[in-house]
């Protein structure tokens, strides 16, 4: 959706939208509309649309009236958004192509964030269905900023670069896997990012078997379709300064391997590779807007399969690091795939601190349901600067312990580790894990997004389906921490 501004409402336009703050009505709309909204109760609540049909210059013109709630609230930008995201739920399969915005009495800021939660809800990824009904299609193409202050450009090319990174990631996560697999992730993403001016780089089979990436092979070496480790870096801070790295679990789909799933639900594994898709967002959000700092991101990309050739349970690898770990359950792969990518960005790059993404463990959900992702961290610096980019961002997190008494339970009889641990804690041994390949005293944080990277039902700024989430945070956290 392309979000343009004017001076005046175009002609045509069959839409005009206002945003209302809570139980306040424009003066100046029509007593025809003022009454409707009075007793359809409309009381401008965020998220609340109410609309209708008035006549302007001798035509009939659709007008919507969208709820922010309180101006004076601390969740004043997310309102904004609710309303923003409103609207796109309204109207987006409403046959118009079109809808203009008034900006009366809204900030450059207040404009973006209005404009970011009708272009994101706008999103779906319609592709692959041919048989659908004039009214189930979106229309909505544009929206058209009328009388928007000094800023406001800027100040939406600069969200412009949020909003494609988001969408990047949403596709990436909605792709089947079929389409979606470690080569054509990186064949995806790679023009993208040459055209931003970020470094790629993609090590193949051979070269990640002559580090000794035991553990992320191992995980692919079931499937067909070869693993490839994909690295991105962003060089806009000061020359010479190290990056701060984020790392992506890639796994594109995930059976489970010779520790098969249950069929019920299977296809939702195509999205097992949220971590990478959320960083690899995030990181064309960052080049678009040239951030000014240093970033640098590795991506972990298998398919893990059953397979005569496949990993099996009781198997003892050897990772890039040295360690070797018991393999007793081959569905616990995520872990084993982020071992090696964590060893090589350190070796690589010597990063000032880590965060890695992940959609890790089913036990994550059971602990903190949809509502927030899980922070493991080594650092509290580092993770209190997350959990306030969560909080400013929507992408929230919420923090879980580790400690020397959950780290037990991974020892092996037989090597270094073992990739499970028992039942109980089954995030938190999976964490414990990760932290074992993290050199001493460098800043490391862990975040577990099972629960985060796909939706069953609409939310304010998502339909059904890939939320996007991760890019905002990352994207938050290197404008306050990095950037400052």
């Amino acid at each position: 959706m392309k979000v343009e501004f004017a001076t005046a409402v175009p002609a045509g336009t069959p839409i005009v939208a206002r945003v209302v703050n809570l139980d306040t009505l424009p003066s100046d709309i029509d007593r025809a509309m003022a009454e409707g909204a009075r007793a359809a109760r409309f009381k401008a609540r965020p998220g609340q649309v109410f609309d209708g049909f008035a006549e302007r210059d001798g035509a009939v013109i659709r007008v919507a009236l969208a709820g922010a709630g309180e101006p004076e609230n601390e969740a004043r930008i997310a309102n904004l958004e609710k309303a923003g995201g409103a609207l796109a739920a309204k109207f987006a399969c409403s046959g118009a192509e079109s809808i203009a915005l008034a900006a009366d009495g809204l900030s450059a800021e207040e404009i973006s964030a209005v404009a970011m939660g009708l272009r994101l809800r706008a999103w779906r990824y319609d592709i692959y269905r041919t048989r659908m009904k004039d009214e189930q299609k979106i229309t909505l193409k544009r929206v058209i900023i009328v009388g928007a202050g000094e800023g406001a450009e800027a100040a939406w090319a600069d969200a412009e670069a949020l909003a494609e990174g988001i969408e990047l990631t949403r596709e990436l996560v909605t792709e089947p896997a079929n389409i979606i697999y470690p080569a054509s992730f990186v064949d995806r993403v790679r023009p993208l990012y040459e055209a931003a001016g970020l470094e790629v780089t993609v090590l193949g089979v051979e070269e990640m078997a002559a580090l000794g990436m035991g553990a992320l092979l191992g995980v692919g070496q079931g499937s067909e379709q070869p693993a490839r480790l994909l690295a991105v870096k962003w060089n806009g801070g000061a020359a010479g300064e190290r990056p701060t790295a984020f790392v992506g679990k890639g796994v594109t789909f995930d059976t489970g391997g010779i520790s098969l799933k249950p069929g019920p639900g299977m296809g939702d594994m195509k999205w097992d590779m949220g971590g990478a898709g959320a960083v690899a967002g995030a990181m064309l959000a960052i080049a678009r807007r040239k951030a000014k700092a240093n970033v640098v991101a590795v991506m972990g990309l298998v398919e893990n399969m059953p397979d005569g050739k496949a990993m099996r349970p009781g198997d003892v690898i050897t990772t890039m690091s040295g360690q070797t770990v018991e393999v007793l359950n081959t569905d616990a792969e995520g872990r084993l795939v982020l071992c090696d990518a964590l060893t090589w960005v350190q070796k690589e790059h010597d990063p000032v601190a880590i965060v890695d993404f992940a959609t890790l463990t089913g036990a994550m959900i059971i602990s903190l349901g949809f509502e927030h992702g899980g922070l493991f961290a080594n650092d509290d610096t580092l993770a209190d600067a997350l959990l306030q980019a969560g909080k400013t961002s929507g992408d929230k997190l919420w923090r879980m312990p580790l400690g020397p008494a959950y780290d037990k339970l991974i020892d092996s009889p037989i090597a270094d580790m073992q990739n499970i641990g028992p039942r109980e804690g089954g995030s938190i041994t999976a964490a414990q894990f990760l932290q074992r390949f993290i050199d001493k005293d460098r800043p490391w944080a862990h975040c577990d997004i099972a629960g985060m990277v796909w939706a069953t039902k609409p939310g304010a700024t998502w339909d059904k389906g890939a939320t996007g989430y991760g890019v905002r945070l990352i994207d938050r956290y290197v404008r306050e921490v990095l950037e400052g």
